[in-house]
């Protein structure tokens, strides 16, 4: 098996013109990928409806994660090469069939007792956890804005563009990039020479980070 690249295509994106450009260049994948639908807006009416409803953080989490299998309903409508995958040995199986899987998370979400049932976890934790599962070297997070040059995986935390948790959920030595608009009219070709599109961020060790968030101060 090659080395993995999972792709996180945040749910956000349904709401823009860009959404097919993004699966037709990921459809351009030379090497073993994985996509990991994001919530977008069908987690958003979550969100809406616990103020208005009040039920609790764990009931939340999981329809949060069955938004995420929502949009990967959509993905894997709109795209042939893209299969449905709920475990590992799905995925595997799929990407020794030359296929893109689409994980569908609920099945071993659900299960994970390491997993915080609240909002401080969203689907680019949950990407960075099935990464760690798969062992895959190579994470890309879509998203519908460009970050700043020399960010930080603290610094995306803080602005929201990356969940709470997600600087405690992402690896060691991921190969971390984050991909925006600006990085679309490349996308395709750099998936088709086994390249990631967007901005490459270090994942430094969790104490490293501390110490560099703290002398941000």
């Amino acid at each position: 098996m090659k080395r993995i690249s999972l792709v996180k295509l945040g749910g956000s994106t349904v709401r823009s013109p860009n959404l097919q450009r993004w699966i037709k260049a990921i459809e351009h994948a030379s090497e073993p990928t994985v996509v990991v639908p994001g919530g977008g807006p069908f987690a958003d009416a979550i969100r809406k409806m616990q103020a208005r409803l009040g039920y609790d953080d764990a009931t939340a989490h999981e329809m949060s994660v069955l938004a995420m299998e929502q949009f990967g309903c959509v993905l894997l409508n709109l795209s042939e090469r893209f299969v449905k995958a709920e475990t590992i040995e799905a995925i595997h199986a799929a990407l020794n069939n030359g296929n893109i899987p689409v994980w569908l998370p609920r099945h071993m979400v659900m299960k994970a007792e390491e997993i915080p049932q609240n909002w401080s976890v969203t689907s680019d934790s949950l990407a960075a956890w099935i990464q760690q599962q798969l062992g895959a070297e190579q994470l890309c997070l879509v998203k519908l804005i460009d970050v700043p040059e020399n960010s930080t995986v603290d610094a995306l935390s803080r602005a929201a563009i990356v969940d709470d948790a997600f600087p405690e959920m992402v690896s060691f030595g991921t190969r971390l990039y984050v991909a925006g608009p600006s990085d679309l009219a490349t996308a395709a070709r750099r998936f088709a020479v086994g390249e990631i599109p967007g901005q490459e961020i270090p994942v430094t060790l969790r104490r490293e980070r501390g110490i560099q968030a703290h002398a941000a101060e």
